[in-house]
């Protein structure tokens, strides 16, 4: 059976399983539970029943867009399914957000190479990315 991109939420705990499976940050289940619902768009991807994968878009959804928690499993890696990911978040911005809309993304390498098939450029020497993650200091 082919991978089925479905448009919700996984529930939080699903969330987190499946960035400790693809070596993402962690959050706590409470973060995940207080987060989630205000994504402004999220896919999962299904297989058999089963959520292989997931990425979602925050922000405010007309000024400035963020791709997040793009995720796949990793005994399903190499099989495209990180691109089916992509795709769906991009036609959603595509069909919905304005044109004029700053959408951005950190990219892990070697992800940066899947997301620049989608546009996107690193921004440096102009800009660079920045993070802070509450707790860690």
């Amino acid at each position: 059976m082919a991978p089925e991109i479905v448009e919700r939420l996984p529930d939080p705990q699903t969330y987190l399983d499946l960035r400790a499976a693809g070596g993402l940050s962690s959050y706590s289940l409470e973060a995940a539970r207080m987060g989630l619902p205000k994504s402004l768009h999220c896919v999962v991807l299904e297989l058999d029943g089963e959520d292989i994968g997931m990425g979602r878009i925050v922000g405010d959804g007309a000024l400035s867009v963020q791709i997040v928690d793009i995720v796949v499993r990793p005994e399903y890696h190499g099989k495209g399914y990180g691109r089916l990911i992509v795709q769906a978040l991009s036609d959603y911005i595509a069909s919905n957000i304005p044109d004029t809309a700053y959408v951005n993304l950190l990219a892990d390498v070697p992800a940066n190479r899947l997301y620049e098939k989608f546009g996107f450029r690193e921004t440096a020497p102009a800009t660079i990315g920045m993070a802070y993650k509450k707790g860690s200091e």
